[in-house]
């Protein structure tokens, strides 16, 4: 029992995820309200990405700069490669509501907390995929709407809001936390505070992707119930395996790509779980702004937190196999 109740302490999110999501399912007819309220769910977003960024300091993400190859080729796979695979995939599905979620996973920044997590776990440079997450998050107000105005046009999907509103929502509220945050930090007690207490900073923010999902939940229940349960299994069975394609193949991309180009071990590792992983909390937000279904959104988070976590531990292991090989050869020689 100890060691279930350890593991379920560990692994809180992705069951407060599953718990939220299904909430938000069950209870969808008298909180249908909820999601509608732009105020909250832009203020939510706003309070997140403030959280998230506020105990970011500049030391983190020295390597990155200093070794700029593995984050440029971070951002180009995340904002360049993974949108053209992702279109590619589009194509092949025939649900167009799927279609259409998985283009917004396509055109969202790359997530701070597993990102880091994950690469630090394998082996990498996490400093790279900090300083991606900073990027993509501040390019996305530009990049994120030329790229749906590529996919939908001015008709199709895009009929919500105009490219210059996109640009200007994500700009108040995915740019201007962040650089609010940094402002924050100038004053160093409350930059050494925040830094030294990041674990609580993150689980509030989880806390507020948490409350994005359960609007989510609340806007997607109806089509799912109207679905039915065959189709309703075969949309999220449909989902899984698209997300995963385009996750699994841009990751490995990545990694092999920065290999090739002869980069430091640890800098390849980092491009490709930055290169692959988008973040949740934006997304949502695009989803809901754009009335689009928010399930490929989720099922992308899930799931790259799943097989990302299969793939750092085989980077890692494969990280302590060359140690040891390394430590060998330096004692025989």
């Amino acid at each position: 029992m100890a060691g279930v109740a350890e593991r379920l302490k560990k692994r809180w999110f992705l069951v407060s995820l599953v718990v939220v999501f299904t909430m938000g399912v069950v209870f969808n007819e008298p909180l249908a309200g909820v999601p509608e309220m732009k105020q909250l769910r832009s203020g939510i977003v706003f309070v997140v990405l403030y959280l998230m960024a506020l105990p970011l300091s500049l030391k983190a993400i020295s390597s990155g700069i200093q070794r700029p190859k593995g984050t440029v080729l971070s951002i180009v796979m995340n904002y360049g490669l993974l949108p053209m695979v992702a279109y590619g995939v589009s194509l092949a599905i025939n649900d167009p509501q799927v279609a259409r979620g998985l283009l917004v996973v396509a055109v969202t920044p790359c997530t701070l907390a597993s990102a880091s997590v994950w690469t630090r776990k394998a082996g990498g440079n996490d400093s790279i995929s900090i300083l991606v997450t900073l990027l993509t998050n501040l390019l996305c107000f530009l990049l994120a709407p030329l790229w749906l105005m590529f996919y939908f046009g001015s008709s199709e999907g895009m009929d919500n809001i105009s490219l210059q509103e996109m640009v200007v929502k994500l700009g108040a509220l995915v740019v201007l936390p962040m650089v609010l945050a940094q402002l924050t930090r100038l004053h160093k007690p409350t930059a050494n505070w925040s830094t030294d207490n990041k674990k609580y900073f993150s689980i509030a923010a989880q806390c507020g992707i948490l409350s994005m999902v359960f609007m989510g939940a609340i806007k997607v229940a109806p089509e799912l119930i109207a679905a039915g349960t065959d189709e309703g299994v075969t949309l999220v069975l449909v989902t899984v395996t698209s997300v995963l394609a385009v996750h699994c193949s841009v990751f490995w991309i990545g990694l092999y790509t920065g290999k090739m180009l002869k980069l430091a071990r640890e800098d390849y590792i980092a491009v490709g779980f930055a290169g692959s992983q988008k973040t949740l909390m934006v997304g949502l937000l695009i989803c809901m702004e754009l009335k689009v279904l928010v399930i490929p959104m989720v099922l992308y988070h899930v799931c790259q937190l799943f097989v990302d976590t299969i793939f750092a531990d085989r980077l890692a292991e494969e990280t302590r196999h060359l140690s040891t090989q390394k430590s060998t050869a330096e004692a025989s020689g």
